[in-house]
């Protein structure tokens, strides 16, 4: 289906309380599957900075590869969600991880034209070559 999993696709509408509830039953808070890839990439394509927190909190590998944008920070930096690119990349995300249709998370925020994202990751180390 859309989702790999039942965490993901949570993850996905936001719904903070029921990843809550997956996670304390046991759900892989690093489970691949899906159109997403995983959790973490599913919440922060769309914005949803407190289920970013909640799974980075339980232990989630920020930089997983996968899915249709590759890792989490491409995902959160081509949909312009700034405080979600910070979070990640304050959490060890990595700013030069290569994956997704544009390459890279400064490529993709360029591109779809996220001024404050690309201004966010260039200050964090992110190559533009």
């Amino acid at each position: 289906g859309l989702y790999g999993n039942a965490l993901q696709a949570a993850s996905s509408e936001g719904h903070e309380q029921v990843v809550k509830l997956l996670v304390d039953k046991g759900a892989d808070v690093n489970a691949q599957g899906g159109v997403y890839g995983n959790a973490l990439q599913a919440a922060s394509s769309e914005g949803h900075e407190q289920v970013v927190k909640l799974l980075v909190d339980k232990g989630v590998d920020v930089n997983a590869q996968g899915g249709k944008y590759g890792n989490a920070l491409y995902a959160a930096s081509s949909e312009g969600h700034e405080q979600v690119v910070k979070l990640l990349v304050d959490k060890g995300a990595d700013v030069n991880a290569q994956g997704g249709f544009y390459g890279n998370a400064l490529h993709a925020a360029s591109s779809e034209g996220h001024e404050q994202v690309v201004k966010l990751l260039l200050d964090k180390g992110a190559l533009s070559r």
